[in-house]
């Protein structure tokens, strides 16, 4: 994982504040059916929602010349009493599966039964856990699953070093979002993506275009590792670091360092802007299945993985629809950077979430689920 300094963590109160006042702000801006195209680099904005106040007024009478009164002390205004809100319905049970792939048992997560699909695809390190606070609340318009791709989460991890050469790359993983979406899914979908999911994503949409019907991509990896990014003097240099790494004890030692609860904190704590979503219970969702049998490998072949697709170089070849959100605040994958993907054809918008980190499904799933919903409803 690259590395940064940990920002400055907001308080949680005036995030919270500020994301509660953007949540209907976002609803109402981007009902895509009933407004204008939004434009490719709109920021997202706050507002206050209206207050509505009912004064009580004293009606006035004439008074009685011969009683003498006491002076009507005015009435203060008073709030508007609030309308009964609608019983809140209740979000649709989220089940586990099994699904057989070359032979390999593959985790996924469901929910749904009715309405698009909906594939969640997570990122490096991550597993279909991270979408905990988006498959309830997407289920309940639509059929939800999130998929552990293949050596990461609960799924199984062959070792690389038994199996046929460069087996953990975005053409693996696309074929196998692909085959998943016509074997368990059974119909075209959309992709949702995080970080490299977002390679994933676009890799299975250029493979087989009729299986995608948009993607959705937050903080997509710019891969600034690349060998392609890299200067001529440097490339020797990540070889020799790749060698080291995959054969060597530097390796194991690395991520044996790494693969510690204070580890997966800090680094949690790096990539969310709002720390106080960095809990135990992420922690654990991140670190458990890393210490699975295998997930050494793994994690030390994809950090080796210089070569691949870039984002730059598939966008061009997707023929679905494409939104583009991306964490303000996201210190890997700098939104300077990622604005270059709203020039191209298949990106229709392209969406900052404020003071939002890497990971804005789980940090802010309040900005991202009514987005991906938008999205999904005006290309269904």
């Amino acid at each position: 994982m690259a590395s940064a300094a940990a920002p400055s963590p907001l308080p949680v109160a005036s995030l919270s504040a500020r994301r509660s006042a953007m949540a209907p702000r976002l609803i109402a801006a981007g009902s895509y059916p009933k407004t204008p195209r939004l434009s490719r680099r709109r920021k997202l904005s706050t507002g206050d929602a209206p207050r509505y106040r009912l004064r009580a007024v004293a009606s006035s009478s004439k008074a009685d010349p011969v009683e003498e009164r006491d002076p009507v002390a005015p009435v203060p205004d008073v709030p508007a009493p609030a309308a009964p809100s609608p019983p809140a319905e209740a979000q649709p049970q989220v089940s586990t599966g099994i699904w057989k792939w070359r032979g390999y048992n593959i985790r996924y997560q469901h929910a749904g039964t009715s309405g698009p699909a909906l594939v969640l695809i997570h990122g490096f390190g991550a597993n279909s856990d991270h979408w905990r606070k988006n498959i309830p609340v997407l289920a309940m318009a639509n059929r939800v699953y999130a998929i552990d791709l293949i050596g990461y989460g609960y799924s199984d991890k062959p070792n690389p070093r038994e199996i046929e050469d460069n087996f953990y790359t975005f053409e693996t993983w696309g074929e196998q979002l692909n085959t998943f979406c016509a074997e368990v899914v059974k119909s075209e979908a959309f992709f949702i993506c995080n970080s490299i999911g977002g390679l994933v994503g676009l890799q299975a949409a250029v493979m087989e275009p009729q299986k995608c019907k948009g993607i959705v991509l937050l903080d997509i990896s710019l891969r600034m590792l690349h060998i392609k990014k890299q200067p001529w003097f440097g490339k020797p240099f990540i070889k020799s670091f790749q060698n080291l790494l995959r054969n060597t004890v530097v390796g194991k030692l690395f991520f044996n360092a790494v693969a510690t609860p204070e580890s997966v904190k800090n680094i949690l704590c790096q990539c969310y802007h709002d720390t106080s979503a960095v809990t135990d219970e992420l922690v654990q969702i991140i670190l458990q299945p890393g210490l699975d049998p295998g997930a050494v490998d793994v994690f030390l072949e994809f950090i080796c993985y210089s070569g691949g697709p870039l984002p730059e170089e598939l966008l061009p070849l997707v023929k679905c629809p494409v939104l583009v959100a991306w964490g303000e605040k996201d210190p890997w994958e700098p939104v300077e950077l990622g604005r270059a993907y709203a020039s191209f054809d298949a990106v229709e918008d392209f969406v900052v979430l404020p003071d939002v980190g890497h990971c804005p499904q789980d940090e802010a799933p309040e900005l991202v689920n009514p987005l991906v919903e938008s999205f999904v409803k005006r290309h269904s």
